[in-house]
């Protein structure tokens, strides 16, 4: 399966879902999708920004990692949108990734990322904290 292949399926999980993006920890961007017919709200260079900027703060979770454990994925919730970062490990730790995903306002988010997106990426062989 390819890293645009996974977006789309992450996508095809739940009505709600506008947005699923892959990046690698080291900034390096594999895919991005939006929704079908969706209007995005920001431009290509700006979702390229926003990828760029999530990779950096689950980076730098990172430095409190062997306290609190490994990052499942973190949540923000803007006017417009609701967004979530989900990590992903390597073993190596070279190739640990970030998956983006972004929601309608109305979304139930985490019922969709527990339910849906985490077991998704377990079926893809994406390594998760649990």
């Amino acid at each position: 399966m390819t890293w645009i292949d996974l977006c789309r399926q992450i996508i095809a999980l739940d009505s709600a879902i506008r947005f699923a993006g892959i990046a690698l920890i080291n900034g390096k961007i594999l895919a991005a999708e939006y929704r079908e017919g969706l209007t995005p709200l920001l431009t290509p260079e700006d979702s390229e920004l926003s990828i760029i900027q999530s990779v950096i703060r689950m980076g730098t979770r990172k430095t409190l990692e062997a306290k609190l454990g490994k990052t499942i994925y973190a949540f923000a919730s803007y006017q417009k949108v609701k967004r979530a970062s989900i990590m992903t490990y390597d073993e190596s730790g070279r190739d640990d990734a970030v998956v983006m995903v972004s929601f309608d306002r109305a979304a139930d988010h985490d019922s969709i990322i527990t339910d849906k997106i985490l077991p998704c990426l377990k079926a893809a062989g994406k390594r998760i904290a649990e």
